[in-house]
């Protein structure tokens, strides 16, 4: 079984002549999708405009991991339901990743892992491209994935706490292809939902942690993030706490 690709849907409303308006925050988010993938497999960048491609293909010539290889990544200017279209890909083999949808993600989801929570499920499936929303900074969410709900893809959500898209494509992947279960407290009882023998293991989450700068300079991230150790310590692409910490009043637009 191949492994799936990913795809961010770029959700900003570009003008497309405009200068690309990427904070350093977010090339840094985009750069760490390549890395949370890693080699083997493919990102897929789609509803580009021209200036924001030529501001990716400038940022990911970059190495962020120097001892760490990145996925391979594409730039599309076509939107994912036209480059589906242009590649053949079956639509409903491409999985959006909604905070509404109504069954949460699953080991088996890219038929890379068994899962007897959803083995006899009448919605069980296996997909080949994991669609994410790349929207650039909405706290509270405005559910702008509903343009992409509304095309018809199927959905699995990732708990109901909103998490980065980085970190969002990062538990996608290790859930997916690693066989680490969401393992959330909030989806205990829920159709679809990993019994606790099925993967390899669990992921470990932090909510709404506190970055602490010293002498009483703190701030809060509003979003759920992946455990970098046991300390609950958030995982973040290398260099966003220094971003965070030169302007942190900006930083969080997303």
């Amino acid at each position: 079984m191949p492994r799936p690709e990913y795809i961010i849907e770029h959700m900003e409303e570009d003008e497309p002549d405009a200068p690309a308006h990427f904070p350093p925050w977010a090339l840094l988010e985009y750069r760490h999708m390549l890395y949370h993938v890693g080699e083997g497999s493919t990102v897929h960048f789609t509803a580009l405009s021209q200036a924001s491609l030529g501001a990716l293909q400038e940022a990911f010539s970059q190495p962020l991991h120097p001892l760490t290889k990145p996925a391979k990544f594409e730039l599309h200017a076509e939107s994912v339901t036209t480059l589906a279209k242009e590649r053949n890909w079956d639509m409903n083999r491409i999985c959006l990743l909604d905070p509404k949808a109504p069954l949460p993600l699953s080991v088996c989801d890219a038929g890379l892992h068994a899962s007897s929570a959803q083995a006899s499920h009448e919605s069980a499936q296996t997909f080949t491209h994991f669609l994410f929303g790349g929207i650039l900074g909405d706290d509270p969410p405005r559910d702008r994935t509903s343009s992409l709900r509304e095309l018809g893809f199927p959905g699995r959500h990732l708990g109901s706490v909103q998490m980065s898209t980085d970190t969002a494509l990062g538990v996608t992947k290790r859930v997916v292809e690693d066989g680490l279960r969401l393992g959330l407290k909030e989806l205990d009882g829920q159709t679809g939902a990993d019994k606790a023998e099925d993967g390899v293991g669990a992921l470990s989450f932090v909510d709404s942690p506190t970055l602490d700068f010293g002498r009483g300079e703190s701030v809060e991230l509003p979003y759920r993030y992946l455990c970098a150790d046991e300390k609950g310590t958030p995982l973040m692409a290398p260099g966003m706490r220094d971003i965070i910490y030169r302007d942190f009043d900006r930083a969080f637009e997303f």
